[in-house]
């Protein structure tokens, strides 16, 4: 059982054929090979053209501070057992730190909030 549980975490590490956007198989390695390069080429080249059309509302007011009860909700729904961030937190940890690391996001959110930019630390 553990054997058969080993090999389905496994990473694909073989590739023994391609589909063309025309639908014609490739199986040999050589047009393997130009096919993604054709691929990683197109996507790459591409231009992205942005949508003009979007716009956002101005405030006039300022804005909201966040609430201790948002915070608490919002750790709550976080879920476990996921990869960390750029920080290298995980949920867990923000979890076990209770009302102490409650209060410290509730204070850098609303840091956030009043002075309009995000620390860089």
């Amino acid at each position: 059982m553990v054997k058969r549980m080993v090999k389905e975490r496994q990473d694909i590490t073989v590739l023994y054929c391609i589909k063309r956007a025309s639908g014609k198989v490739i199986v040999d390695d050589k047009g393997m090979k130009d096919l993604w390069k054709e691929y990683m080429e197109k996507l790459m080249n591409e231009e992205n053209e942005l949508d003009h059309k979007i716009s956002a509302e101005v405030k006039e007011r300022p804005a909201d501070c966040i609430r201790m009860a948002e915070v608490r909700a919002i750790l709550k729904k976080m879920k476990k057992q996921k990869a960390p961030g750029l920080s290298g937190l995980v949920a867990e940890m923000i979890q076990a730190t209770g009302d102490i690391g409650t209060q410290w996001i509730l204070d850098l959110c609303n840091g956030i909030v009043k002075e309009g930019y995000i620390p860089e630390d």
